[in-house]
């Protein structure tokens, strides 16, 4: 209204209006980076040396007509026409060989909704969050109105908003933002951004913060590097090394839930007299009831006789399964808490949820956002320790989606459900070095194993086996380079077991992998099974110290452990495109058989002097390997030549 009060003044004074400025540019001093904003078009492009790495459509509340006002790092857009809202554009790293800068609004009133557009450019993206179907690149991905944070649907236990393409650039997405992402919806080639106050997010606040950053380098691998130092942050340490070097053994798969002092001495026992040893987990179905955290006697006697009679076989370690709910009924310690407030209510003060193992609204989740809780759920964890003489934990669940819906948690409003994910993470990661945490977001800096959530026991992209390489290359380019792999051979759910094949193929997958860990066993198949398991687990025990310099790596540099082959050489435009290849840092090639009935693979070698890690045959790269021979017994892989 005051700007078509100030219109017709200059009109009726016969003054001839000034109009604003279209475009507005960001400038650096030392990066060959330029960001323009056009407000015509509403566009926001990003070009390195002219080439274009980024371009985003920016929301339709952007006024042609915003009021531009200079700032020290960059600029701010008020839309002064539209619904008051201020754009800025902030500078924050300028250097020759990295740029960085983030698109921010604060205080956006509950009622607005925005939505940024990213343009896919036609190329190869990478990162983004966990999935049931983990395709690779991950522009082949369809999202919806997707809200992007760690929760359960979907096997999305990861979610950090870091999506990184192959021409040098990256978005990072606030952890905080109540994002919502809609990709190849609509508008296919798009990632839209979608911003607003709705569920699972606050809806109580009369505001929200939205903030996303853009890296800028000569490539993928050295824009990434960048994110890492600057945004990701690299782990404060690794897992224990007898974590790397022997296998874990959990009684999940193999017995779900019908364990008993009897059968888990009797596991044991057969683990050892079939040549194998290394790292024994006590999985679910322990408790007296779900959230007790006190051993059920009618199971185990004396849970540190057991323990005992498991160490004495020969298993140097052993940890047992958690997680963060306490079932309606279980008694006295759901009343306990529920009395204390320790456990997580909605805005009507009910506590009830549900997860996997309860009916719906017969849970509760605890309240780790509250000091005093943590405290308390760690002495309790301790007790479990004392009592029965293991060493430590396998950490479960921790999603924000377990908690009832629309949460109240102890901390500010704009940082609800998502506040939850990091309070627990952090509380149960301070329990040494076999901890194991399935869930994460904004965690890359603890020092403790980030596990694939549950896969399914199938060849296919549904959770089967290719979303195991899949999965390793996605968490560690999000930065999480402290990967466990799932168990050999998957769950056995809704399929049933593995197949003989299935097995031996997926164990070999997994061999270049920071760890292995069996539940299903080689000797349910038959002797050559288990002959080529023993080679398998030796061959990992070989490449251990590898993996282990590569933690070191990790932790002093943010290095991923297990990158994608293009790694080596981000501007091969084959490389950027392998899915079922890997590596183990920068010289070691795994190119596993991941196809069933299957004795041959192609094999892409990217630039560089490879030795074949069977037959010593040397090639220079890049090339293909056509109908590389590659019987049930064999994984290939590729050693750097030494000069």
């Amino acid at each position: 209204m005051q700007c078509s009060v100030c219109m017709l003044a200059f009109l009726a004074c016969g003054l001839l209006p000034v109009f604003a400025q279209t475009e507005y540019s960001l400038a650096f001093n030392e990066a060959s980076t330029v960001v323009n904003v056009n407000l015509n078009t509403r566009e926001l492009r990003v070009t390195l040396s002219g080439k274009l790495v980024q371009q985003i459509r920016l929301s339709s509340n952007l006024d042609s007509a915003a009021l531009y006002t200079e700032t020290a790092t960059g600029f701010t857009l008020t839309n002064v026409a539209t619904d008051g809202t201020v754009l800025e554009l902030a500078r924050e790293v300028d250097e020759t060989t990295y740029s960085q800068f983030s698109v921010i609004r604060n205080d956006v009133p509950r009622a607005v909704v925005l939505v940024d557009c990213a343009n896919l450019l036609s190329t190869n993206w990478y990162g983004g969050p966990q999935q049931k179907h983990q395709y690779w690149p991950v522009q082949k991905l369809r999202f919806n109105r997707y809200s992007m944070l760690s929760k359960e649907a979907n096997n999305s236990a990861v979610g950090d908003r870091y999506w990184l393409n192959a021409v040098g650039s990256y978005l990072y997405v606030d952890p905080w933002a109540p994002l919502f992402v809609d990709q190849n919806y609509g508008q296919p080639g798009f990632m839209c951004m979608e911003t607003r106050a709705a569920l699972p997010y606050d809806t109580h606040g009369p505001s929200y913060d939205v903030r996303y950053t853009i890296g800028v380098a000569a490539d993928a691998r050295e824009v990434h590097m960048g994110a890492v130092r600057n945004i990701l942050g690299k782990p404060t340490g690794h897992p224990a090394e007898s974590m790397v070097t022997e296998p874990i053994w959990s009684t999940w798969a193999r017995y779900k839930r019908d364990i008993d002092d009897t059968v888990v001495r009797q596991f044991a026992a057969e683990i050892i007299s079939n040549g194998f040893g290394g790292q024994y987990e006590l999985d679910d179905d322990w408790e007296w009831c779900y959230g007790a955290l006190t051993f059920n006697e009618t199971k185990f006697p004396n849970i540190r006789n057991t323990i005992s009679a498991i160490r004495d076989l020969g298993f140097d370690r052993t940890t047992i399964w958690i997680h963060p709910f306490i079932n309606k009924g279980c008694e006295p310690w759901y009343s306990d808490a529920r009395r204390r407030g320790y456990l997580v209510t909605d805005w009507t003060g009910n506590t009830d949820t549900e997860w996997w193992n309860s009916a719906r609204g017969q849970a509760a989740y605890v309240d780790f956002t509250k000091p005093e809780v943590r405290e308390w759920f760690n002495e309790r964890l301790r007790t479990v320790l004392a009592v029965s003489g293991i060493d430590s934990f396998k950490f479960d669940a921790g999603e924000s989606s377990w908690t009832p819906p629309d949460p109240v948690l102890n901390g500010p409003l704009k940082h609800r459900p998502s506040q939850i994910i990091g309070d627990y993470i952090r509380t149960v990661a301070q329990f040494g070095e076999l901890v194991e945490v399935r869930s994460a977001l904004g965690t890359q800096d603890l020092p403790v194993f980030v596990r694939m959530i549950d896969k399914d026991s199938n060849w296919g992209w549904n959770n089967g086996l290719p979303t195991l390489i899949t999965t390793l290359l996605q968490l560690n380019m999000v930065g999480y380079p402290l990967v466990l792999p799932d168990m050999v051979g998957g769950n056995g759910y809704d399929e049933g077991p593995p197949s003989k094949e299935m097995f031996i193929r997926w164990l070999q997958a997994n061999v270049f992998m920071p760890s292995i860990q069996f539940s299903f066993v080689p000797w349910d198949f038959d002797s050559e099974t288990v002959t080529i398991a023993r080679a398998m687990t030796d061959l990992h025990r070989r490449i251990s110290p590898a993996i282990m310099e590569r933690f070191a790596t990790a932790v002093v540099d943010g290095l991923p452990v297990n990158p994608p082959l293009w790694w080596i050489d981000p501007t091969d435009t084959t490389a950027q495109q392998i899915y079922d290849q890997y590596l183990l840092g920068d010289d070691i090639i795994a190119a596993p058989v991941i196809v069933e009935n299957s004795r041959t693979r192609d094999i892409y070698l990217p630039r560089g002097s490879w030795v074949d890690g069977n037959t010593a045959e040397q090639h220079t790269g890049p090339k293909w390997l056509r109908n590389y021979p590659a019987p049930l017994s064999m994984v290939p892989y590729f050693t750097r030549k030494v000069a």
